[in-house]
């Protein structure tokens, strides 16, 4: 007969170390911070940010004991299996928002504009600036709020982020190293979809074959070849000078040394973000908040920017408990 001295002492036999497992996803870094380039440290930043930083490192021994069998990617949703100290495997779901169509098509407008993005994002690379080209279309590449962020675990552990699910973002973050697309999949646009239109914005012919593929020269318009609607695409520098006259040939060398538009009165004045001076700086040490501070002053110095002084709770640990 089961005493009620002895439920506490069974509750807490149910949770000893977690079950030791063969062939889990095993993270990557052995020692020291998780995520090699800027998009996984910056999505381990932003997690900080919400004042998570303490419960993220629960989860960091059962990223790399191996403890996360299974880790999808899909538009909206991240789901996982953690195996814990029971028989059965936890599941896991991480869910964010995918952008809407409308947005995706205004963003691959602008991507396919520059040659930069286009290269950058066929070899495989993310550049830093793609943040910003989201932030502009009103669609952030990152979460802004802890409340975008569903996370749901089976476990009965009352803390969010339980220990299974800080495994799921560390592991989440390595993933990201390895294949950035699984980001941009996670928000609704996967690599072949997306640079199959940026191909078709920048006018590619269609017969392009993998090994062309592969190289910038792949994503540059054909002049012969028209757009989806019919004419062929402005990009680039083509953009400044469209609509300009025509020159004739004979005047063409007599005009070879000015400008096609006319330069201003006042000398040009260098237009820079206002968290310029955070990406030339190293992260801050944790004495002083670690990578969680150079998150939230990256978020003042945009509201400075736009001239909307913010709340100090909108970037301290206020907003976070708020939204828990």
């Amino acid at each position: 007969m089961t005493t009620p001295d002895d439920r506490p002492a069974r509750r807490f036999d149910e949770y000893g170390p977690p079950l030791r497992v063969e062939g889990g996803l095993r993270a990557r870094s052995t020692r020291g911070a998780i995520g090699q380039s800027w998009w996984s440290r910056r999505f381990l930043e932003v997690l900080e940010s919400f004042a998570l930083g303490s419960r993220l490192t629960r989860g960091r021994a059962y990223a790399r004991r191996g403890q996360v069998l299974r880790l999808d990617v899909s538009p909206g949703e991240v789901t996982a299996e953690v195996q814990g100290s029971r028989p059965t495997p936890y599941p896991v779901r991480i869910g964010l928002a995918a952008h809407p169509e409308e947005v995706w098509r205004r963003i691959e407008a602008e991507l396919a504009g520059q040659a930069f993005f286009s290269a950058r994002l066929l070899a495989g690379d993310l550049p830093a600036e793609l943040e910003e080209v989201f932030a502009e279309a009103g669609a952030p590449l990152f979460p802004e709020r802890v409340g975008e962020l569903a996370q749901r675990c089976g476990c009965p552990d009352f803390a969010v982020p339980c220990k299974h699910l800080a495994a799921t973002f560390y592991l989440l973050a390595e993933a990201f190293d390895a294949d950035p697309f699984q980001l941009l999949h996670w928000r609704g646009r996967s690599r072949a979809d997306l640079l199959d239109r940026l191909r078709s914005l920048r006018g590619a012919h269609p017969a392009d074959t993998p090994s062309d593929a592969g190289t910038p020269d792949a994503l540059m318009p054909d002049a012969g070849t028209p757009d989806v609607g019919g004419a062929v695409p402005v990009l680039g520098a083509a953009r400044a000078t469209a609509g300009l006259p025509a020159v004739a040939p004979d005047e063409e060398l007599a005009r070879f040394w000015l400008s096609p538009t006319p330069l201003p009165d006042q000398p040009p004045t260098l237009a820079t973000g206002p968290e310029l001076l955070l990406r030339q700086l190293g992260p801050p040490g944790a004495g002083i908040g670690g990578p969680g501070l150079a998150e939230r002053l990256r978020r003042a110095y945009r509201e400075f920017g736009r001239g909307e002084a913010a709340s100090p709770r909108e970037f301290g640990r206020g907003e976070a408990a708020s939204e828990r």
